[in-house]
């Protein structure tokens, strides 16, 4: 990995970093190195992970829809990445489409295991990135999170 997240504020530093490679692995069609980056968000802190990767995926969903999200929008964003990536799981990532856009109702649905919302997140990354640069969207995400942090 050549990029570096020293900038960042330790908590965000290794869920960059996984993801980084999570979502290189999946572009290089790389099990191992996907494994490997799975394993590594899997055991991170599941609500600083979360709010990172939901962020990211919701300002994508946001740039990819600019005059707003209708439920047609989400269900194509679903199929399309059920399409790109057959190995993803269609429940895991309509949860993390539901968490992105805070529609989830937690306390409804068990969530899925870590591993498989890492697996999932970063397919689903991936399949929204459309080949388009990830750390600028990590940075944007951290941006907002921060820009919300200090509003609320």
């Amino acid at each position: 990995m050549t990029q570096s997240w020293r900038h960042l504020p330790p908590p965000a530093r290794p869920v960059a970093t996984a993801t980084t490679a999570a979502v290189a692995a999946v572009r290089a069609a790389d099990a191992a190195a996907l494994d490997s980056a799975v394993d590594a968000l899997a055991v991170l802190d599941a609500a600083q992970t979360g709010l990172i990767l939901g962020t990211t995926i919701r300002l994508l969903l946001e740039d990819g829809h600019p005059d707003g999200l209708a439920a047609d929008d989400i269900r194509e964003t679903l199929a399309g990445c059920i399409r790109a990536h057959p190995e993803a799981h269609p429940q895991v990532i309509l949860w993390l489409l539901a968490g992105a856009l805070g529609v989830l109702e937690e306390d409804s649905i068990p969530a899925p295991r870590p591993d498989a919302l890492a697996r999932n997140a970063a397919l689903l990354l991936t399949d929204l990135l459309a080949g388009r640069e990830l750390s600028l969207w990590l940075t944007a995400a951290l941006t907002d999170i921060q820009h919300t942090q200090l509003n609320d």
